[in-house]
């Protein structure tokens, strides 16, 4: 075999290698890159509902902590959990938590997205993703779907299902993500308050699907 014969030999492995790779990370992305807890929440692009309407992306938020939720105006396990997001807002986006409820109705819905904002009274940024593509970048399996997203880009919370945000266990995510003093909340039952301690991030909050919530 000449030289030349085995550099096309080399060459030839080299591009076999080479697709097979491209062909695994194209086919189990999933498998080999889950959005999950403690990964880098991966970017996305949506529109405002403005006039004229402006394209946001993850990178519009970063060095931010971020509650973004994927809901769609036709999802009543949204419906259910929105109030507490907007109370959740109130509480600490003076505090610096960006919240961003990205829609997935599909095109044209701009009207219906606006009349659900101010039907629930919504003063978070709400974004339209037509294109779903949201879905498959953050491999959700259905609406609502919460990422909690550290200051670093990294993913702090996995919310399946619709959740009560307003309350004290999520405060105290919220809280310690933001660098802010524990919440308090009163002790059901009773009129004492107390102090809720602020979780540590990425040990003990995980991906918690809600019943029924699909």
């Amino acid at each position: 075999m000449t030289v030349r014969q085995q550099w096309t030999l080399v060459l030839g492995v080299v591009a076999v290698l080479a697709l097979a790779l491209w062909t695994a990370t194209h086919f189990l992305r999933d498998e080999l890159f889950p959005v999950t807890i403690g990964s880098e929440a991966p970017d996305f692009t949506a529109r405002t509902l403005g006039t004229p309407a402006t394209t946001k992306t993850l990178d519009d938020y970063r060095g931010e902590v971020v509650l973004l939720n994927v809901w769609a105006t036709w999802c009543a396990p949204c419906r259910e959990e929105m109030p507490s997001i907007e109370a959740l807002h109130r509480r600490y986006g003076p505090r610096g938590l960006k919240v961003v409820a990205v829609s997935i109705d599909e095109p044209g819905s701009e009207d219906a997205i606006r009349d659900f904002a101010r039907q629930f009274g919504l003063s978070f940024e709400i974004l339209h993703d037509a294109s779903g593509d949201i879905q498959r970048i953050y491999q959700t399996t259905g609406v609502p779907e919460t990422f909690v997203i550290g200051r670093d880009g990294i993913i702090r919370r996995k919310q399946i299902g619709a959740t009560d945000w307003s309350s004290p266990a999520n405060r105290a995510v919220i809280a310690r993500l933001l660098g802010v003093p524990g919440d308090t909340a009163a002790i059901p039952g009773g009129d004492t308050a107390r102090t809720v301690p602020a979780m540590a991030p990425a040990s003990g909050v995980g991906a918690t699907p809600a019943p029924g919530a699909r």
